[in-house]
């Protein structure tokens, strides 16, 4: 691969969705220049996952000095940590511009910025570039749930905007405390995290830094209680900003904590582990009895994708390499079955007008292809066997219960929760009697379904063969938790004393 990839497919993207809202282009126009900008990435991305030697160290490196003064640098690279993350971005993409083709040119403009901002969020190893692209990724979102939503979309639009930015920042106040202890630590400026890795922090305002990077990405992932926001922004959000909410940007939250919390907060994470894996089982009972109780399938699966999110999040807080790998994989399995079920529901809607379930009936009679792909999605979610979500979920409730029984324990049985309302919706829509706009509903055209194809047996493929996707991430989990795991024995051990608000350094 040449030299300069990951900038290429950051701002190949960036660069073409700018074009399309300076130049009058159609619509029509503006969805073939995405699908092509979208293709063109995902060609990078299948060259630099097969290309991906899985050593554990950071490969495709580029860098350079940006602001030198402060030590910021315009730093890329990709590992096992972002690897699969970044393939979940690349392959989904392109169903985006297929799928749905009447939205206007500058749906599909924030639709570009927002691949472009999140490859780079995912492929940053500097902390301001980093939040830079955060940013980015986060302001068309905006304007398409604002812009382009349902009839309750300026509330919803209201509520997740108040929400990240002050996720934001806190992120940046926590950023600058950051920078400056490692400026009073070794003399100099940088924001690089392998860098920052090495610095020695405790006492009070260490674990206020800590709870502000931990509020943002849960706000983000998002991790009980700050879900709030989700259930209006996900089923008023047209379906293609869902899926990338759901597929995508609540994975970068995940990654987030992985890659910029858990090296540089080793004491404060150890200290709070437990409380952050009630927080993610608690969200994965909590949302997944709320969604039992959804009457919309949007909805429902909004609450659904928020119950998953708690078991990834779980994965990180174990703090082992089972639960951590488990957590990598199960990024790009949920990230591949539950993005394509939002997709499908957005198809059931522009067909029938309508979500609610008690319209449906009898589909799997008048579109078989469409009911077996979405069968097949939806036993993913639930993690049966055979399907990518079993891998991932697995090792998650295996690295769970090596790290706390009773954890475990909750997380395992929440997950019948997952199985019992999908599996009641599936019947309920696909298998009872049609109603009389059910026979009207007609099947998977031959795009439609050549656009679906290639995910849904990657969902199978990662299932029976999940092997070449464990050996590229679990290098790198290993060496990420051999980097805490003598700090975490340490502290889980051993009582901590009362926290006092001070910047006394650890020894």
């Amino acid at each position: 691969m040449f030299e300069y990839a990951l900038s290429v497919m950051i701002f190949l993207p960036i660069l073409a969705g700018l074009m399309l809202f300076l130049f009058p282009f159609s619509g029509g126009a503006s969805r073939i220049t995405g699908f092509i900008v979208s293709i063109v990435v995902l060609l990078l991305g299948i060259e630099l996952f097969l290309g991906f030697s899985g050593t554990g160290a950071m490969e495709y490196v580029e860098s350079r000095s940006w602001i030198e003064s402060l030590g910021i640098r315009y730093s890329l690279g990709v590992d096992g940590i972002s690897l699969l993350v970044l393939m979940a971005g690349t392959i989904l993409f392109p169903m985006v511009f297929t799928i749905f083709s009447t939205r206007t040119k500058g749906y599909y403009a924030n639709l570009l910025i927002i691949q472009g901002a999140m490859i780079g969020a995912i492929c940053a190893t500097d902390m301001v570039l980093f939040y830079i692209f955060w940013e980015i990724m986060l302001l068309p979102v905006f304007f398409m749930i604002g812009i382009y939503g349902g009839a309750n979309r300026l509330p919803a639009t209201l509520k997740i905007t108040l929400y990240t930015i002050s996720g934001s920042l806190l992120m940046l106040a926590a950023l600058v405390y950051v920078g400056v202890s490692f400026h009073d630590q070794f003399g100099r400026w940088t924001f690089d995290i392998v860098e920052l890795s090495n610095l020695q922090l405790s006492g009070g305002y260490a674990v206020l830094a800590f709870f502000m990077f931990m509020i943002a990405f849960a706000i983000k992932i998002p991790l009980f209680p700050f879900h709030t926001w989700l259930p209006d922004a996900y089923t008023e959000a047209p379906s293609s900003t869902t899926f990338v909410l759901s597929a995508i940007m609540a994975k970068i939250g995940v990654y987030g904590v992985i890659r910029f919390v858990v090296p540089v907060f080793e004491i404060e994470l150890a200290r709070f582990a437990i409380l952050l894996s009630l927080a993610g089982v608690v969200g994965m009972m909590y949302c997944g009895l709320a969604a039992i109780a959804q009457k919309d399938m949007k909805r429902m699966l909004a609450f659904s994708s928020a119950s998953h999110m708690g078991i990834i999040a779980l994965g990180v807080f174990c703090i082992n390499v089972q639960a951590l790998t488990g957590c990598l994989f199960q990024i790009a399995a949920h990230a591949t079955s539950t993005g394509v079920l939002f997709l499908f529901i957005g198809l059931m809607e522009e067909r029938m007008q309508t979500r609610n379930i008690a319209d449906f009936g009898g589909i799997a009679y008048r579109a078989p292809i469409f009911a077996t792909f979405f069968a097949i999605a939806m036993l993913a979610s639930v993690g049966l066997p055979g399907t990518s979500g079993f891998i991932g979920e697995f090792l998650i409730i295996l690295g769970a219960i090596k790290f706390s029984g009773f954890i475990g324990f909750l997380a395992g049985t929440s997950l019948i929760i997952g199985v019992c309302y999908m599996l009641w919706m599936f019947q309920r829509v696909f298998f009872e009697k049609p109603g009389e706009d059910t026979e009207k509903f007609k099947d998977l055209t031959i795009p439609e379904a050549l656009t679906f194809l290639p995910v849904i047996l990657l969902i199978i493929g990662m299932g029976i063969f999940p092997q070449p996707f464990l050996k590229k991430i679990e290098p790198t989990a290993q060496l990420h938790i051999a980097e805490v795991s003598v700090m975490t024995k340490t502290v889980l051990a051993d009582n901590a004393p009362p926290i006092a608000l001070d910047t006394h350094q650890k020894n």
